[in-house]
């Protein structure tokens, strides 16, 4: 009886007697499964990239504005303005379906100056709750804490882009900077949040709401005099935003005058719909792709099928011989299969190593480099999606001719020889 090693050797033979055809096959194969993780790694690239914009703004954060009120429901036209207040952020933190919201009252016609330069940044009333709505990451000193807040104080917090402005090289913490001539001593400074030319996060000023208030108030005809800009809280519940959007609704409408129905009274945007709509769209592109990389494989297995029956004839006097000194269907049929899944498997294997290579690269090289986008890189599913397809396709090319060659009558093979 032939050994599984005999039967390796004759395999690894067949293989070398046509090096050219064996090559330009698994090259086939190689190239569909590295396609297939290098495209599902490049939506996942995406995918991630997307995320990581988001969790640099915040997690579950819903972002509230001022708005219009129409005067008939779905009409733009007779719009009413109104002002968020603090009134509204005090009845927003009552609620059961907020975990927490903060005020940002935000102006951008101040003039900033130190001793060694001059900007005009964001300057962002706010209170302690900041930090706990949104990604603050502080790096020098501390945060707004709630005496700056009850006693008026006139302390500030730098943002990354606009500590490197006005103290460019030099120690900032305890300094002195004005706003519009108004002295603030810096308590500190923010670490970089934005990414790429958006700096707008990186240009701001923290200064307390009640400060903001009482020095820089929001300016027009009929503005209250606890008018904000936004208020930004998070919901109770973590990636579910739609209780807390109904209940906040409900309050500003009342607080406003208005029906809390009329959808087009409200200006808000929040990171969990825009992270589930990011979700939804990578994921029906993974699916493309895959569908894509998967039909790559399924035309390498055809091409496999394809060279093996083309080397079941060529070899039909080999097979016809063999079986005349004894070999049985058995080991035929073995031989066959092992050789066309070995050209599978191992074209495969430096598909996933060579694509896996690849990404590896462009990880190294090109992380962080370009907002919004991480380069590919090897998704484990999409590597079990390939393996399955390659035992699949291999079975599939050796098993068929294998069935062909192991049914061909030793007489009738000889005869063929001639």
């Amino acid at each position: 009886m032939q050994s599984f090693a005999d039967t390796l050797g004759q395999v690894f033979k067949a293989i070398a007697a046509n090096k050219l055809r064996s090559f330009l096959t698994m090259f086939g194969i190689a190239w569909g499964v590295g396609s297939l993780l290098v495209l599902v790694g490049l939506g996942e690239g995406f995918r991630s990239g997307q995320k990581r914009n988001l969790a640099r703004f915040g997690n579950d954060v819903v972002l509230m504005f001022n708005g219009t009120i129409p005067a008939v429901a779905n009409q733009h036209t007779g719009m009413r303005p109104y002002q968020l207040t603090m009134r509204d952020l005090a009845d927003m933190r009552q609620l059961a379906d907020v975990r927490a919201a903060t005020p940002e009252l935000s102006r951008s016609d101040l003039y900033e100056v130190s001793q060694w330069a001059n900007t005009s940044s964001h300057v962002m009333g706010t209170d302690t709750t900041y930090p706990v709505v949104r990604n603050i990451p502080v790096t020098e000193g501390r945060f707004l804490d709630q005496n700056d807040v009850n006693e008026r104080r006139r302390v500030c917090v730098l943002g990354f882009k606009t500590a490197n402005l006005l103290f460019p090289g030099h120690p900032r913490m305890g300094e002195t900077i004005t706003i519009n001539g108004t002295a603030f001593t810096v308590v500190g400074a923010v670490d970089k949040i934005s990414r790429g030319d958006f700096d707008y996060d990186d240009r701001k000023i923290y200064i307390p709401i009640t400060t903001m208030m009482q020095l820089f108030p929001l300016k027009g005809d009929n503005v209250p005099e606890d008018a904000l800009t936004s208020i930004q809280y998070q919901p109770a519940l973590k990636g579910e935003v739609i209780p807390a959007k109904a209940a906040v609704h409900r309050v500003v409408a009342k607080n406003h005058g208005f029906d809390a129905s009329m959808k087009d009274a409200y200006q808000e945007w929040d990171t969990v719909t825009e992270m589930k709509m990011v979700g939804a769209i990578f994921t029906a592109m993974d699916v493309f792709l895959g569908g894509v990389g998967i039909v790559t494989l399924g035309l390498g297995a055809v091409g496999i099928i394809n060279i093996m029956l083309v080397s079941v004839t060529e070899r039909t006097s080999e097979i016809g011989l063999r079986k005349a000194l004894g070999a049985t269907k058995r080991s035929i049929l073995t031989q066959f299969f092992w050789e066309g899944l070995l050209l599978t498997g191992v074209s495969g294997a430096i598909g996933i190593g060579g694509s896996a290579l690849f990404m590896g690269a462009l990880q190294a090289l090109l992380m962080g480099k370009m907002p919004g986008w991480d380069p590919p890189r090897l998704v484990p599913w999409s590597a079990a999606v390939a393996m399955l397809a390659l035992v699949i396709s291999g079975v599939a090319a050796g098993l068929y001719p294998a069935s062909k060659a192991a049914q061909l009558d030793p007489v009738e093979a000889l005869r063929r020889e001639n």
